[in-house]
C-alpha cells in the first residue's frame, strides 16, 4: 500500500515537471526572434526645451479646465 502510495506521488511530481517545462518553453522566445526584435526597435529622440516652472502651472490650469468642461458637457 505504501509502495503505490509513492508511485501516485512520483506520478504527481512527474506531471506538475512536466506542465511547468511545456509552459516554460512556450513563454520563453526564441534566440531568432529576439535577434530580429532587437535590430527593428526604433529610436525616438525629443528635442524639445523644458517647460519652466510657470509654464508647466499654465498648462496644467488650463488642463483642468478642459477637463472640468467636458464633465460638465457629458452631464448635460
Amino acid at each position: 500500500m505504501k509502495a503505490l502510495k509513492n508511485f501516485e506521488a512520483m506520478f504527481v511530481v512527474a506531471v506538475a515537471l512536466a506542465c511547468s517545462a511545456s509552459y516554460v518553453s512556450v513563454v520563453q522566445p526564441q534566440a531568432g526572434e529576439t535577434a530580429s526584435a532587437a535590430q527593428t526597435m526604433h529610436v525616438v529622440t525629443v528635442s524639445a526645451k523644458r517647460m519652466t516652472a510657470q509654464e508647466k502651472q499654465l498648462s496644467l490650469l488650463e488642463e483642468r479646465q478642459q477637463l472640468s468642461r467636458n464633465v460638465t458637457a457629458s452631464t448635460l
